[in-house]
């Protein structure tokens, strides 16, 4: 191997980019923003944020581009990735935070690359609590990719990341803030549940009162049983009756989707 010298430098790590969408975001975004500081360009697309959300995206050198026109969340975060031009990109939502592990782990692997999409370990908390069971832990979540290997799905809620072959596993936390308090519990639980029974009608799916109960039924049971949500406590039987509801709530609206179709 040649030595290292002024004439023969090592080679350049190759660029990071980092694609942010957000809305109403002010909570975690400048520890978010802080602790990805390291990339080489940051973007935060916000859908028309009322809070300080643009402000402190912007006090944190982030470039910031409003789109209102909620397409779903596959779509924003692919315009995200979109309107950078580094060479890998990591895709974080705002409430989610880099560790100082993480970011090491990112810094080699982007130094010798081992494969051209990374997943990363994501822990996550409910209402202050960090849930290690339940469906929630392990979540190794493929998020570190190389710009042309890989884009999200278009679905309007729970995108994924469409890509070829195996991803990599990178050694940190990413820590997720999901869900603060009960407000933004009941908040998502309404988001979310609109969201599913929209994209289930448009896939030509169909609901009803008797599928409604049967599902969030197993949902509450795969939540707190098989997924031994029982081991998180009183975090775990509150997550197992918010997936509960949210599945009934999903094919209750979904039903009233194709009653409003039917009567027009």
């Amino acid at each position: 191997m040649p030595a290292v010298s002024a004439t023969n430098p090592p080679p350049a790590r190759p660029t990071l980019g980092v694609a942010i969408i957000a809305l109403n975001s002010e909570a975690h975004l400048a520890q978010c923003l802080d602790a990805v500081a390291f990339a080489d360009d940051i973007v935060v697309v916000d859908g028309g944020s009322r809070d300080a959300t643009v402000a402190i995206a912007r006090a944190r050198c982030a470039r910031v581009l409003v789109e209102t026109d909620w397409p779903g969340f596959g779509p924003q975060k692919n315009r995200a990735v979109a309107a950078l031009d580094t060479d890998w990109v990591l895709s974080i939502d705002t409430d989610e935070i880099v560790s100082p592990e993480l970011a090491r782990s990112i810094d080699e692997a982007l130094r010798a690359p081992r494969a051209s999409v990374y997943a990363v370990d994501r822990l996550s908390s409910f209402c202050g609590d960090w849930i290690r069971h339940s469906g929630w832990y392990p979540d190794w979540i493929p998020r570190l990719f190389r710009r042309d290997a890989a884009r999200f799905s278009d679905d309007l809620v729970h995108e994924r990341l469409v890509f070829d072959g195996p991803a990599e596993r990178l050694e940190g936390k990413l820590l997720h803030y999901s869900y603060e308090d009960f407000e933004t519990v009941l908040r998502k639980l309404d988001a979310y549940s609109s969201a599913g029974a929209r994209q289930r009608f448009a896939a030509g799916e169909r609901g009803g009162l008797g599928v409604a109960l049967a599902r969030g039924l197993w949902a509450f049971v795969r939540t707190y049983v098989l997924r031994r949500g029982f081991s998180d406590g009183r975090a775990g039987f509150m997550i197992a009756v918010f997936n509960a509801q949210t599945v009934y709530y999903r094919f209750v609206k979904l039903a009233w989707l194709a009653r409003q179709n039917e009567r027009r």
